[in-house]
């Protein structure tokens, strides 16, 4: 939901510019910093600006700005994952009612009033890393994979609402495979892309 084209519009504002790291190349080379779920909040409060354009999720703009009292302005205005919009507040409702002892985590790409509901808010790494040191009954509000994931380790786990990211679904162990032994669909990146993009992911480094 966001191109290097948006990027290049909104420079004009002079404010600085943040790219989720999943965006295309295009996008990291023309933004001043990347940034994760994960480190979000870090990234946003370590620019010296009290205004900051982060894109493309707006929910995790939201939490940016929620967490560091910063104007964190979305880019574009309603860029979201179709995954975790799909969570709702009566959801937590729902379990709170049938299971009153339950810790609900959920993603801050979630809409902010799922959010604010929630328990505790974590990127995927933050979410194992909870269940790993929590003993009690959790919820988990984000793509089933992950609750997947979190059962296969024996940790007893219960998705919020079952949701599933199609595109992450086309990874398969057969298709990695391929890619090793064969090299095939290799993705080919302009150099001067490449050298801007990870400017920008340098930067996150250096500053998480």
């Amino acid at each position: 939901m966001l191109n290097a084209e948006i990027v290049i519009s909104i420079k004009e504002t002079g404010l600085p510019s943040v790219a989720y790291v999943n965006t295309h190349a295009d996008v990291k080379a023309e933004a001043d910093i990347c940034c994760t779920s994960a480190n979000v909040a870090k990234v946003v409060e370590a620019l010296n600006s009290d205004e900051v354009l982060l894109g493309p999720d707006k929910n995790l703009a939201w939490f940016a700005g929620w967490k560091t009292g910063k104007r964190v302005i979305p880019v574009p205005k309603d860029g979201h994952c179709y995954v975790h919009v799909q969570f709702r507040k009566e959801d937590i409702a729902k379990i709170r009612e049938k299971r009153p002892n339950s810790t609900v985590i959920v993603h801050p790409e979630c809409n902010p009033e799922v959010q604010l509901l929630a328990d505790y808010i974590g990127s995927t790494s933050q979410m194992v890393e909870f269940v790993r040191s929590f003993y009690g009954d959790v919820v988990v509000g984000t793509e089933i994979g992950l609750i997947e994931r979190l059962r296969r380790e024996n940790y007893n786990v219960t998705p919020l609402r079952c949701v599933v990211c199609n595109e992450m679904k086309m990874n398969t162990l057969k298709d990695v495979l391929k890619a090793l032994r064969d090299e095939s669909r290799i993705v080919e990146v302009p150099r001067d892309v490449a050298r801007r993009a990870k400017r920008s992911i340098r930067r996150m480094i250096e500053l998480c």
